[in-house]
């Protein structure tokens, strides 16, 4: 049964719940359908989405709602400021991590082989971008967008309360 709540912190939390169902989403379908295997960094943004999404479901059911709401909208927001420091790796502004490649245990089979026949994927290099913003830039503009929108609904629902 969901928890009845005012409506700013129910636009918050399907907000919560939406951004990183859909990022951690389009990053899978990147992944899987259109071959761009993330980076160690990569991994590090979809780690607080992972996070976020849980957090914004019990939401739904659970009270108090806010402090749910609030600690998922956290969570987007790290992955925002991790994307954030991620793009700027891809566009050289600052250095990134040095040892940067895929896991090599994706494949299964003998571990062996999938070590030495593993990509390497760099950090510092977008392998796709859409108006010159790469996927770590998106996901900073997003998620950021986000998480900001999501504590903003949370403190309006909190000046309306009585």
């Amino acid at each position: 049964m969901a928890v009845p709540i005012a409506a700013p912190v129910r636009a918050a939390r399907w907000l919560a719940l939406a951004v990183p169902v859909c990022l951690l989403g389009g990053a899978l379908v990147s992944q899987y359908v259109f071959g761009l295997h993330p980076c160690e960094m990569c991994w590090w943004q979809r780690y607080p989405h992972m996070l976020a999404i849980p957090l914004a479901a019990l939401a739904f059911f659970w009270r108090p709602v806010r402090p749910l709401v609030a600690v998922a909208a956290l969570a987007v927001l790290a992955s925002g400021l991790i994307g954030g420091f991620h793009a700027g790796v891809e566009y050289h502004w600052w250095e990134g991590v040095t040892a940067c490649t895929a896991s090599p245990m994706a494949g299964g089979g003998d571990p062996l082989d999938a070590i030495m026949n593993a990509p390497v994927i760099r950090c510092d290099v977008a392998p796709w971008d859409l108006l010159g913003v790469s996927l770590a830039g998106w996901n900073f503009l997003f998620s950021t967008a986000a998480a900001l929108a999501i504590f903003g609904l949370i403190a309006t629902s909190e000046k309306a309360r009585p």
